[in-house]
């Protein structure tokens, strides 16, 4: 986009003029007509001027398009003699971004006379002297150009002399006296008269200047000089007093009338200034140092005068050579000191232009940047650049940039100047926090109160001001899904996590809830982690039994006489609903009718014998089983089991009616009981008599009819295998199982039960 910018600037400069000691607003011109622009396209588009110096002296209304002076400009303190005088500047637009030379020339105005350095001219003429002889007179100065500057010189009224006007090669105008009637020094000694020098302003403008002419007696050799021309050249880094010249002039006569003494005729102050001659040697020296670029070329009249008045005249033409003695200007004419981290590459930051008064390659100059960054220098025009970005910007990385601008001339030896220009970044939010960990665990005692603090949450953003702030919240859960996110709170501006009610582990063991951290940026960025809350369990339940049954009584088991040591009594099982230490569950026997039958496994929790049973141990045993956990304090259950030592199942039941702890005497709610028992007996007896009777009944009845069909009757046994192999017994009272084996016969007219032996392991 520069480069097709750049293409389509304008090649030729607009050019404007206004005459010198314009009044502050004069109209100069309108650009935006130049331009083809409108008003407000000039306005949307920042169009501004940039001077080729230091000083603006135009100014322009960004409405309208008007150009209009902005401050008086003397012409002659701007550019001295040089014609034209011209005032050079740019119009750069933006978006895009264009740039258009233009110049306004001053027009002279007369506003200076001309003035004679001296106001008194001596000249010394021998009566002698032949008629048309010619005399060169001091020039006067006039610092306007053109028309107003120094045009003609006149002479009052006199009798012996004449004035001419000449001009010298650069254009200056100086006089001549011309001797028109032959002097005599008896009759007149000396002439007055006086001298005019009129430029050709409207209205003119003149300057005067006495001539005395001293008459003398008669010499009869003029000095001669060597050359009529000299033309030297000198550096411009000669230093003061040194030699320029040496002018050499001789004179045929004899005495005081051969001595030559050596003047420079003062025909400008700045030959005055800068030029001495000795009078009796001739060298002319230096009165100050030379500055190639503000004189390039001097040309100096030089008199030599003998002791009798005679006089002629030389020139000597100086050329002054230019040494590398300026280094470059570097003159910002913009400047963006602040500048956004989002601005795209090629965003101006800066016009300057480089200047170097030197001439040739002492004048040409190249321009760079010191050091990586990310900018670069494009060139617009003759001398003048642009600071531009090169890549993408992020103030994160750094802050603000020195940029080095460096021009350097191409003289030998080179010199250069640097300027640094200090390129500040604004803040974009363009970083989104971010959370020290992706998953944050803390833990949380059940039945904490509510308030208390977990921990702490953090999240850093790397922007500055209110885009690196900071804020912190819960993220809700999606409808309809577990609201962990009403158990902690987290604080917006610390990130300090705190609970907001007690838990209970065995509900909530754990949860998860996601936590948003976002800036303070417009538009907010944000991230989010999730924070994972464990609960630690307390050991606030007790073991719970699930076999014996709590609500049960004391458990009924039946132990043979003949078990051996290890035989499996009963297994407690119980449960714990904490978690950990605290559901670690240990058994041991607590109570015991005889302590030594018994024992416990720890964990397990199975009641074995922990001998062979003897005919000497008691019938009915008790034993309490305490079942505890390890948690601190530990908290523990009781399970109670009632034993029975039986020799078969006749005896379980009458052993299991009665209570080991009771001894011989009965207890009156076991006797209830077993009346219950027996009258449900009664019954059931009663009921499968009445069947029994109806079925036998049925029988006779239709036992002629379907004899017949039947086959002859066999006896039939029925082995242990047709039954489950459990027998008689389960998880209850028996264990282990008994088998028997019975007998049926079929097809008679009664069966018969009969128990024939017991199957023991």
């Amino acid at each position: 986009i520069l480069l097709l910018c750049v293409s389509e600037m304008r090649a030729d400069p607009a050019r404007y003029s206004v005459p010198e000691e314009a009044e502050r607003g004069s109209f100069v011109a309108n650009i935006a007509k130049d331009l083809r622009l409108t008003g407000e396209e000039l306005l949307a588009r920042q169009a501004r001027l940039v001077p080729e110096g230091e000083k603006q002296y135009f100014q322009l209304n960004q409405h309208t398009g008007d150009l209009v002076v902005g401050e008086q400009m003397d012409r002659e303190e701007l550019c001295g003699q040089s014609e034209p005088c011209l005032v050079r500047f740019e119009v750069l637009l933006e978006s895009p971004l264009q740039s258009f030379r233009a110049e306004v020339r001053l027009t002279d105005v007369n506003d200076h006379a001309p003035v004679f350095l001296n106001k008194e001219i001596v000249l010394k003429i021998p009566e002698s002297t032949m008629l048309g002889t010619r005399f060169l007179l001091e020039s006067a100065h006039d610092p306007d150009v053109g028309n107003n500057s120094l045009q003609h010189y006149s002479i009052s009224s006199n009798e012996y002399f004449l004035v001419y006007t000449r001009r010298r090669s650069d254009g200056r105008r100086y006089p001549e006296l011309v001797l028109d009637r032959a002097l005599d020094r008896e009759q007149k000694a000396e002439v007055d008269f006086s001298i005019t020098a009129g430029d050709g302003g409207t209205p003119p403008r003149s300057g005067t200047a006495l001539i005395r002419v001293v008459v003398l007696d008669i010499n009869d050799n003029i000095p001669v000089f060597t050359r009529s021309l000299y033309k030297v050249s000198i550096m411009e880094n000669s230093s003061e007093d040194a030699i320029v010249v040496v002018v050499s002039a001789s004179d045929l006569d004899s005495g005081t009338n051969g001595e030559i003494a050596y003047s420079i005729v003062q025909n400008s102050e700045e030959n005055f200034e800068t030029f001495k001659i000795n009078p009796e040697t001739g060298q002319i020296r230096l009165k100050k140092p030379l500055d190639y670029e503000e004189t390039k070329t001097y040309e100096i009249d030089v008199q030599a005068s003998d002791g009798g008045g005679l006089s002629t005249h030389c020139k000597v033409e100086v050329q002054v050579k230019d040494v590398n003695d300026n280094a470059p200007e570097v003159i910002i004419t913009s400047l963006t000191s602040t500048l956004s981290e989002a601005t795209p590459p090629n965003t101006v930051v800066a016009l300057f232009n480089v200047r170097d008064r030197d001439s040739g390659d002492n004048g040409r100059t190249t321009c760079e940047l010191t050091g990586e960054q990310p900018f670069r220098i494009t060139l617009l025009a003759a001398d003048a650049y642009a600071l531009v970005t090169s890549e993408t910007l992020d103030r994160e990385q750094v802050e603000e940039y020195n940029v080095t601008v460096r021009a350097r001339d191409e003289g030998s030896p080179a010199l250069s100047v640097s300027k640094t220009l200090l390129v500040r970044l604004l803040d974009v939010n363009d970083n989104a926090p971010t959370f020290t960990q992706a998953v944050y665990t803390m833990v949380l005692s059940e039945n904490e109160p509510a308030g208390r603090s977990l921990g702490s949450l953090s999240a850093t953003d790397p922007d500055t001001g209110e885009n690196a702030r900071v804020r912190y919240a819960l993220v809700p859960p999606p409808t309809g899904t577990f609201a962990a996110a009403s158990f902690v709170s987290v604080d917006a501006e610390s990130g300090t996590v705190r609970s907001l009610r007690p838990l209970d582990y065995e509900k909530v063991p754990a949860f998860e809830v996601t936590v948003c951290a976002s800036d303070g940026g417009s538009p907010p960025l944000s991230a989010q982690a999730v924070l994972r809350i464990v609960v630690r369990d307390e050991n606030d339940n007790a073991p719970v039994l699930l076999h014996p049954a709590p609500d049960s009584g004391a458990a009924g088991e039946l132990v043979p006489r003949w078990a051996p040591s290890g035989y499996l009594v009963a297994k407690v099982v119980a449960v714990d609903a904490d978690a950990g230490q605290n559901a670690w569950l240990s058994y041991e026997l607590a109570k015991a009718t005889e302590p030594g039958l018994f024992r416990v496994g720890l964990h397990s929790g199975e009641v074995r014998t922990a001998r062979a049973v003897t005919e000497r141990d008691a019938a009915r045993q008790r034993l309490i089983v305490l079942v505890r956990d390890r948690g601190q304090p530990s908290r523990s259950a009781t399970a109670t089991l009632a034993v029975a030592l039986v020799d078969d199942f006749s005896d379980a039941f009458h052993q299991l009616g009665r209570d080991p702890a009771s001894g011989e005497q009965p207890q009156v709610a076991e006797e209830e009981m077993l009346t219950t028992y027996l009258i449900a007996s009664l019954c059931c007896v009663s009921s499968l008599f009445l069947l029994s009777v109806l079925v036998l009944t049925a029988n006779t009845l239709c036992k002629p009819r379907i004899r017949t069909e039947l086959s002859p009757p066999s006896p039939s046994c029925y082995a242990g295998g047709d039954f489950a192999s459990d027998g008689v017994g389960g998880t209850g009272t028996l264990s282990p199982a008994y088998r028997y084996e019975m007998c049926l016969t079929s097809g008679s007219g009664r069966s018969e039960f009969q128990f024939l032996r017991p199957v023991l392991p």
